[in-house]
């Protein structure tokens, strides 16, 4: 198995993305607790250790906590916004530390867009610059982007961007959006539906495989990953019977996950990838069921693709495929609690008040603000704020995505 344990070094952060799903708490972690976690993580014969928060950077023991980790014999992996990161001496003195591998979080090619999900503005110039200097670096770069509403069209887009612009990342990572807690429940309007990112997803896929890039996805069902099944996250951990140890600065406290799976519909019974598909990830009850597909494709051939493909993983040599042949022939049986209520798009009716985002700025994204007319100039209330657009009946009263 290879194990990764997470620590939340932080759970504040120098941006404000409108679908966080770690909203700020006032804990951190200090650095005998930090120790203890990475001794822990060793003993348990862990492949290493992904620090995270928040904005990890954030944390004044981080640099310390990353050489203690390599002194445990761990593979070291930051996820990050970039936004420190742009500082070369500051990389520097990661990469020193010891720092392996780092995830930048980079949501769209959009400059206006990318501003808008992580309400800061220049965040992807930041990025930009931390990537240039990753691209000198011995550390490993990897890109997650989460999957959102206002970029759900234009994934093969950022992708296209990206092998023009940063030839030297060679894997992404695609996060479905989690809308059960933090931002994201407050503000349901980032949820996206499944088939608004079908096709643009199925076009980033095809596009990296074609490229020789390597990618994952996560939190979507695989009726969604037609002949990239083997890309799925969940999938691949469940067929490789992989857990994690998370220590979030939250009430959640120290959560060992074992168990992969979400929320599975009737039409899943007869699907042939139910065992080794996690279902819909509907925490948040703002995804619809209805949009899920049974598929009729061999589990085994997946499974084949998974073993195949693990030359890949950095932690190859320590994944075993304990089980898999007896996996794909076990009786299809949800991993949903039994009390869990099916989807009914409620909570997509009304988006709760959120100071930081008091409503949805457009129905439809557009790069561009429109020009004010006289009409919205007096209707307007709140010119202060940039992204807040004129009141509107039609965001006030939106139903379903």
């Amino acid at each position: 198995m290879a194990n990764i344990g997470y620590i939340q070094m932080v759970r504040h952060c120098n941006q404000n993305c409108g679908f966080c799903s770690n909203p700020e708490t006032p804990w951190f972690h200090g650095e005998a607790e930090v120790r203890a976690i990475i001794d822990d993580f060793a003993q348990r014969d862990y492949f290493g250790v992904i620090f995270t928060g928040g904005e990890p950077t954030l944390t004044p023991i981080l640099a310390a906590s990353i050489a203690y980790a390599r002194g445990r014999g761990l593979h070291t992996r930051m996820i990050s916004n970039g936004q420190k990161l742009a500082d070369r001496a500051y990389l520097h003195e990661l990469e020193q530390a010891g720092l392996d591998h780092v995830h930048i979080s980079v949501h769209s090619h959009n400059r206006a867009l990318e501003d808008f999900l992580t309400g800061t503005p220049g965040s992807l110039a930041w990025a930009e610059a931390a990537l240039d200097h990753l691209a000198d670096s011995a550390i490993r770069v990897d890109v997650n982007v989460v999957i959102n509403r206002y970029n759900a069209d234009q994934l093969h887009e950022t992708i296209a961007w990206f092998e023009a612009r940063f030839p030297h990342v060679r894997h992404f990572i695609f996060n479905n959006l989690d809308p059960s807690i933090g931002r994201a429940h407050t503000n349901q309007y980032f949820t996206p539906t499944l088939r608004a990112m079908e096709y643009s997803l199925q076009l980033a896929m095809q596009r990296l495989s074609a490229a020789g890039r390597t990618f994952r996805v996560e939190k979507v069902p695989l009726c969604y990953m037609a002949g990239f099944e083997h890309c799925s996250t969940e999938t691949r951990k469940i067929i490789k019977s992989e857990e994690r140890i998370v220590h979030f600065l939250d009430e959640k406290g120290t959560v060992r996950q074992q168990l992969w799976g979400h929320h599975q519909a009737k039409v899943c019974e007869v699907c042939t990838l139910r065992a080794i598909c996690a279902g819909l990830f509907d925490r948040g009850e703002a995804y619809d069921e209805a949009e899920l597909t049974p598929v009729f494709v061999d589990p085994r051939e997946v499974v084949q693709r998974v073993a195949a493909d693990e030359r890949s993983d950095p932690a190859w040599r320590r994944s075993q495929l304990r089980g898999a042949a007896g996996l794909v022939a076990a009786p299809a049986q949800s991993r949903a609690p039994a009390t869990m209520p099916p989807p009914d798009g409620s909570r997509l009716v009304a988006p709760q008040h959120n100071a930081k985002r008091r409503r949805d700025p457009w129905q439809d994204w557009h790069p561009v603000t429109p020009t004010p007319t006289a009409t919205t100039i007096a209707a307007r209330s709140d010119s202060d704020d940039p992204l807040s657009p004129p009141p509107s009946p039609a965001v006030a009263g939106e139903g379903a995505l």
